[in-house]
């Protein structure tokens, strides 16, 4: 009988992950740029954990204290005191490793300075910078008896506490760092050797330049200068107002992020006591609040993610150039590519352009009628939306599903919104109480007198960025009962009231659960006569308790389940009498593994699928997402040699056990592999391209 938990919290489970991110800054045979490019990632991530995770568990908190009649084994206070001891310590780490990286790239002639280490000639050519490129674009915040401060920033933009004395006299002002109009990193210009760059922080140059930001409209004999940074809770509600359109609801409902509650403020931690003190009164928090946290000199490491290379090109991953797929370039058109065959490509190793080249012929294909697609998040600007565009142009019907509920990038999608329904494209917003996670996109074509479907299915969104970064699946089809379950998906999301049967798709939230729970069942039942019964999952997150459990059930039927989570995973592999049978890794490299599949044995011939969706609640019950059988044999086998190069990684791969330790896997005597890298030679030598 297991007496012990056996369910990791999901937000301890995260910052796990996170620490994995810390580790590759730390790791010395990582090119020093791209740990200095980690940092930036862990401290990115660090901001949402604390906008979305932290803020949710301050509510349930609140919650608890309300409901005296119910006394949690596992409170959510104690899971805050957890998650700070966590982050303390992430931090501390943190702090040593950029100092370890800053002096690594000392040793390839790149510094970083400070307003303190100027000298006259350097000093001069910031003075005329600032005045030329700086100045213009800060205007400090006087802090004052009828605004409060707290409303009046942004959230985890860079700022400046400043502090002004004459004699007993103190004032005090704020100044955000201008980020978004100038480079956050400023590379002087050479004084003696052309070998040596020394770069800059804008905070330190604004710092530099305090005392002609402020002269002539303060009296001071002294000034100083601290960093600081807020960040909120990132949740918001939509009212339900009947005279307004929902585009407008979500408009208004973001604008409540910038005036909410701070999860964390983060700050200097030589910042002056009297300055400490008033901003911890502007900002409405004290000691007692978990969210007050002290760092170093510099905030929002997250712009360390577009840190430039001012060295030699070894210093960052030398470029894999995505691979052209054979079938599209052999082929007249796209649709005669796809016709001929089903086609996998698997981003950022395969070329995305061979999706935006699918959408700007379907533009003017005289044969195309129809196209439908539906958006998560996109880039800022979309190769793929211009091409609908041009489609409404050429007369073809186009209609493209937003979730305007995309954490974070809500205004992007409503700003496309709004420019699609000006360009004539019907433009549908979904399921108020679905969000829209799947990847979908149907295309018409009239042929013979027939309409025949082509349809894409992938794991990962139609972002032309994302797609050299994140790893991810698509699938081409014109698989004739596959695209009619995807068309029976955009009519779900149209019409939600109707009940559709899907004996292919898996569709959240009307079958996934049941189907992955018989898919379960059937390796339990396997394993129970005697037969060969193993699952391989590589998702992003696993922590839906039941499928947990579901898992369990099955390795102590004697199952054998390999998990590949990228994220968190709030199963305990390896726990004797609960999971021995289950083993499970996580890889962080260069790209973002982001692909979902699904693999049961069923006794020898394979099951596969690729999905959009995490093994998360939210993603079985509360999201439309679509999971995709593999039926074409060489695809499939495609899929399965691509796991087994990943789960042999012995470079990148780390162990998740239940202690959440993140030790890499032992290389002991077996042959070195980087599974990305093998991938993409995989791919390049595969006759299956």
């Amino acid at each position: 009988m297991i007496k012990e938990p056996t369910i990791v919290p999901k937000e301890l489970s995260w910052l796990s992950f996170n620490e994995r991110v810390l580790q590759e800054a730390a790791d010395k045979s990582v090119p020093v740029v791209e740990r200095v490019r980690f940092l930036g990632i862990f401290s990115n991530n660090l901001d949402e954990f604390f906008r979305v995770r932290v803020a949710d568990v301050k509510r349930r908190i609140i919650i608890e204290k309300a409901n005296t009649d119910s006394v949690p084994d596992y409170s959510a206070t104690q899971l805050l005191a957890d998650i700070q001891a966590k982050v303390l310590a992430l931090q501390g780490k943190f702090d040593s490793i950029y100092k370890e990286v800053t002096k690594q790239l000392a040793k390839h002639k790149i510094y970083f300075v400070d307003e303190s280490k100027l000298s006259p000639f350097h000093n001069n050519w910031l003075k005329a910078f600032f005045n030329d490129q700086v100045l213009k674009h800060v205007t400090p915040i006087i802090p004052s008896k009828t605004r409060k401060l707290v409303d009046l920033l942004n959230d985890n933009e860079t700022y400046l506490a400043v502090q002004m004395s004459k004699g007993d006299n103190t004032e005090y002002a704020i100044v955000e760092v201008p980020t978004k109009e100038v480079s956050r990193f400023i590379l002087l210009p050479p004084e003696k050797s052309k070998l040596k760059k020394e770069v800059i922080l804008l905070d330190d140059i604004i710092v530099h330049n305090l005392r002609s930001i402020f002269s002539g409209f303060f009296e001071f004999d002294e000034i100083c200068a601290y960093s600081f940074k807020l960040t909120r809770d990132a949740e918001y509600k939509v009212e339900d107002e009947l005279d307004q359109s929902v585009v407008e609801l979500m408009s208004e409902s973001l604008k409540q992020r910038f005036s909410a509650e701070p999860t964390r403020v983060v700050y200097d931690r030589e910042m002056p006591a009297n300055l400490l003190k008033f901003l911890k009164k502007q900002l409405q928090i004290s000691d007692a609040n978990e969210g007050l946290l002290a760092g170093g000199r510099y905030r929002n490491f997250k712009d360390f993610i577009g840190f430039p290379n001012f060295g030699r090109k070894y210093l960052e991953n030398p470029s894999l150039p995505p691979l052209a797929h054979p079938h599209f370039v052999e082929a007249t058109t796209a649709f005669e590519a796809i016709k001929k065959q089903d086609i996998l490509l698997y981003y950022p190793y395969h070329q995305f352009d061979h999706f935006t080249e699918l959408v700007r012929q379907a533009a003017f294909d005289p044969a195309v009628t129809q196209i439908r697609l539906n958006i998560y998040r996109v880039a800022k600007n979309s190769r793929i939306i211009n091409s609908l565009i041009d489609a409404v142009k050429n007369g073809k019907s186009v209609t493209v599903v937003v979730e305007l509920k995309a954490r974070f990038d809500e205004e992007n999608n409503i700003e496309w919104s709004r420019i699609m329904e000006d360009a004539g494209i019907k433009v549908q917003i979904g399921i108020p109480t679905l969000k829209i996670h799947s990847k979908l996109c149907l295309i018409h074509r009239k042929e013979d007198d027939e309409i025949v479907r082509y349809a894409h299915l992938g794991t990962g969104n139609f972002h032309e960025k994302t797609a050299k970064i994140y790893t991810d699946y698509s699938l081409f089809t014109a698989h004739n009962e596959i695209t009619k379950e995807v068309e029976n998906v955009f009519d779900f999301i149209q019409h939600s009231y109707k009940r559709f049967k899907f004996y292919h798709l898996m569709v959240s939230p009307i079958n996934t659960r049941i189907n992955i729970t018989q898919l379960i069942d059937q390796e339990i039942n396997a394993a129970r006569i005697g037969q060969p019964a193993r699952i391989d999952l590589k998702i992003n997150n696993l922590v839906d308790d039941p499928l947990i459990l579901k898992l369990y059930e099955a390795s102590q039927a004697g199952v054998k389940i390999r998990l590949i989570i990228r994220g968190m995973c709030s199963l305990m592999p390896q726990v004797k009498g609960l999971s021995e049978n289950i083993r499970a890794i996580s890889i962080v490299d260069r790209f973002l593994e982001h692909p979902r599949v699904m693999i049961f044995g069923n006794n020898g011939d394979a099951k596969v699928y690729i999905s959009s969706a995490d093994w998360m609640t939210r993603n079985i019950e509360h999201r439309i997402e679509v999971s995709c059988p593999i039926y074409d044999d060489k695809l499939k086998q495609q899929i399965l040699d691509m796991f087994e190069l990943q789960y042999k990684d012995t470079t990148k791969a780390r162990i998740v056990d239940k202690l959440q330790q993140n030790n890499y896997v032992a290389r002991g005597n077996r042959k070195k592999i980087r599974s990305q890298v093998a991938i993409y030679d995989y791919l390049k030598q595969s006759k299956y391209k």
